[in-house]
């Protein structure tokens, strides 16, 4: 057999077509031709003697060789990848990040990135994206997404930055047509604007571990668009206080129950398959750490 480091072009479009799930997807990320991707990958095939991948009309899949061969080269390729990281820091950080960001959160952090994190870091450039969907890290080709709550997935490397006090609010409109909410029982009969993802709405979740599914006539799957609700009079809300705090300092919003004691949720950094993190996705993770540090439970 020829050495594999003849076939370098083969192992990164393998392992960028799994990553992405299409040839399509990871021709993108390398800058060439589906067609280029797939002559690479057949090439690396007739050079092993093995099937790596079953190809149909819709969908790639992975033989169980090509599952083995992944698993064992996929590492080594990232090692590669952010060796240049350990001669960054005395350089000044290079290269590209891709982020995902939860909306309303980004409305707070996106201007100390444009003002701060972009001019102080010129070699770095960013791909940001804002929503309150958890993106698939890998076949999304994120290198990194800030999320609020409890992550789940065992190929995934989560780090608590802080944890954020959540607040019970409503409009004054709507505090005085539903009368003063002075019991967490009264909840039970007023209306909400729900969050809710595919069709499943969200509890209200209390520091001794209690839940409350609360009722209401309007489902929402942004932060930013149960605030709007919450600000019109639609209902009241269960947010992250600190994207509601510029509403309750104008009080176009008051806090409901506001010596309730509710589960602080952790914002956290994933990033997948418990890759070393660059240098340039630490600098970045630490800026929005200390940012949101200002936000954060005291």
């Amino acid at each position: 057999m020829r050495s594999l480091l003849g076939e370098t072009a083969g192992l990164v479009a393998f392992v960028k077509t799994v990553e992405t799930g299409s040839f399509s997807a990871a021709a993108r990320n390398l800058r060439t031709t589906p067609s280029g991707v797939s002559k690479s990958i057949s090439r690396l095939e007739s050079l092993l003697g093995l099937k790596l991948l079953r190809r149909s009309t819709r969908v790639l899949t992975l033989t169980p060789d090509g599952e083995n061969f992944y698993a064992r080269i996929s590492p080594l390729l990232r090692q590669i990848e952010d060796s240049g990281d350990i001669f960054q820091p005395e350089h000044g950080a290079t290269g590209h990040l891709r982020v995902s960001l939860p909306s309303e959160l980004a409305r707070l952090l996106l201007p100390a990135i444009f003002t701060r994190f972009v001019p102080q870091h010129p070699g770095i450039t960013l791909d940001i994206g804002t929503t309150d969907r958890h993106v698939d890290l890998i076949r999304e080709n994120y290198d990194i997404a800030f999320r609020v709550g409890k992550v789940e997935g065992s190929d995934l490397m989560m780090r608590t930055l802080v944890h954020l006090e959540m607040a019970l609010v409503a409009s004054p409109s709507f505090v005085k047509t539903w009368g003063p909410i002075d019991h967490a029982d009264r909840l039970r009969d007023i209306p909400f604007a729900r969050y809710a993802i595919d069709g499943n709405a969200y509890p209200i979740r209390f520091a001794d571990g209690a839940t409350m599914m609360p009722a209401g006539q309007v489902d929402l799957d942004t932060g930013t668009a149960i605030r709007m609700a919450a600000v019109g009079g639609v209902g009241a809300a269960y947010l992250m206080k600190c994207i509601v705090q510029d509403e309750l300092d104008r009080g176009e919003l008051v806090q409901l129950l506001p010596g309730a004691k509710l589960e602080s949720p952790p914002f956290q950094a994933v990033h997948a398959f418990g890759r070393m993190p660059t240098y340039r996705l630490r600098l970045f993770s630490d800026f929005i750490e200390a940012e949101m540090q200002k936000h954060a439970l005291t």
